[in-house]
C-alpha cells in the first residue's frame, strides 16, 4: 500500500478553507501518515474496526485541536487503510 494521503473535497470548503486547502491537506496527510505508522507498529491482531478507530484517534491526536474538531474523514477510506494495516500492507 502506498502512503495514505488526505485530499479535501473543495465543494465542502468555505472561502477560508479553500485558500488554506494545500497546507491543510499537507497537515492532515502528515498526521494520518504518522498515525498509520504508530498503529501499524503496535498492531497486535485487533479487528479492522478497532484499528480504524485507533487510526482516527491517533490522526486527530496529531492535529491542532481546532483542526481535529473539524476533521470528518471519509470513514470508508480510513477503514481501507486499517484493512491494509491488518493485512500487513501499510508502510
Amino acid at each position: 500500500m502506498s502512503e495514505p494521503h488526505v485530499t479535501l473535497d473543495p465543494r465542502g470548503l468555505d472561502a477560508v478553507q479553500q485558500k488554506l486547502r494545500g497546507p491543510l491537506e499537507d497537515q492532515l496527510t502528515s498526521a494520518l501518515q504518522a498515525a498509520t505508522e504508530r498503529v501499524r507498529s503496535s498492531y497486535a491482531g485487533e479487528p479492522v474496526e478497532e484499528v480504524c478507530r485507533r487510526l482516527l484517534d491517533e490522526t486527530r491526536a496529531g492535529l491542532h485541536p481546532d483542526i481535529a474538531a473539524g476533521f470528518n474523514p471519509d470513514m470508508d477510506e480510513f477503514c481501507r487503510v486499517a484493512v491494509a494495516i491488518v493485512r500487513g500492507g501499510a508502510s
